[in-house]
């Protein structure tokens, strides 16, 4: 990772842990949806609420976007959390946007992808979260089988769990993050969110989340 790429994950790394976006509880983990325990628990919608948190994400997916993907003709945000930084991006780069929800409507058009795409146009998917990637894969899925071309899926952050990098390695989508784990507690140790002594057990959370708290 280059020094301006680290700073910048480490920028947005400790705006979420300011806002309590990311709640890191080693000692008392939470459950997910999945029943997996976890040390930590990320709401990136919390960004949305804090003007100079989302500009810096809309700023740095920019950057992202320009230096890796300069060919983009479509941003494209993944519902719900996606949406409104899909949005502000677009808005910057001045290209069309689109939404993919996380199921067709039930009514009318029956839509899964809201928006204009047209076959062939390349697109990036913006998410706000990379958790186990199965979401995003299947917002950038839906992408190609509607004849566009998936460039990459770009988050605001990421757990860095291994069945995340095995699914997108799979399926054959570029991926990255602005922030990721590893950063993330480096930042809450330097701002005392956490103890040293509590960095291994955080850390031996992404290697097997299955066994922890077991």
């Amino acid at each position: 990772m280059t020094n301006q790429l680290q700073n910048t994950a480490e920028l947005i790394a400790e705006a979420l842990l300011r806002i309590e976006a990311v709640v890191l509880r080693p000692d008392e983990p939470f459950t997910w949806t999945s029943g997996i325990k976890a040390p930590i628990y990320c709401d990136n919608r919390l960004t949305i609420s804090y003007p100079e948190i989302r500009e810096l994400i809309a700023d740095s997916f920019v950057q992202l976007i320009q230096q890796l993907y300069p060919d983009t003709e479509v941003i494209a945000g993944a519902a719900t959390g996606g949406i409104p930084h899909a949005a502000w991006v677009a808005q910057k780069l001045n290209l069309p946007m689109i939404y993919v929800r996380d199921k067709a409507k039930g009514h009318g058009k029956e839509n899964l992808i809201e928006g204009k795409l047209n076959p062939g146009q390349k697109t990036v998917v913006i998410e706000d979260l990379f958790s186990t990637g199965g979401s995003s894969i299947k917002v950038a899925q839906a992408v190609k089988d509607a004849g566009g071309i998936t460039l990459g899926v770009a988050a605001i952050f990421t757990y860095q769990l291994d069945k995340a990098v095995q699914g997108f390695t799979d399926a054959g989508f570029p991926y990255y993050a602005l922030s990721n784990y590893e950063t993330l507690l480096q930042v809450a140790v330097r701002k005392g969110v956490i103890q040293e002594q509590q960095l291994q057990l955080l850390q031996s959370w992404r290697l097997s989340p299955e066994t922890y708290g077991v």
